[in-house]
């Protein structure tokens, strides 16, 4: 499954950012959605405050602020292959948390930018 997604990251050409040695995959809102259509066990992360996800979020999304991510092991996200897309409010707190969570050691992370392009449901 792995392999099928980064073959697809390759062949559209989307930029990989990297930390240290690891990296993490930046794609535009758009192409994520696309990407969720063909997979099923996937996490969609916010990042924002409790209070802007209590306001709106990407509908089954849920909430670890960015903030709050930092050397320790996350309870709430036991599966360090599982795919997991993170977004934000702009795109600069999913980027910062990608980072981290690619230094805790998660290997299948999108950073899909900021809520403001999502077309889908809300909650």
């Amino acid at each position: 499954m792995k392999r099928v997604i980064l073959m697809f990251l390759a062949m559209f050409g989307l930029v990989s950012c990297t930390s240290s040695q690891n990296t993490y995959t930046q794609m535009s809102m758009n192409d994520a959605m696309d990407l969720m259509e063909n997979e099923s066990d996937y996490v969609i992360l916010d990042v924002r405050t409790l209070e802007e996800y209590n306001e709106k979020h990407i509908l089954g999304a849920m909430n670890i602020p960015n903030e709050s991510i930092g050397t320790e092991e996350i309870d709430a996200l036991p599966d360090k292959e599982q795919l997991i897309f993170v977004y934000c409010r702009s795109g600069n707190r999913s980027r910062q948390a990608s980072e981290k969570l690619v230094e805790l050691g998660y290997t299948n992370i999108i950073e899909m930018g900021g809520i403001g392009d999502w077309s889908g449901e809300f909650e």
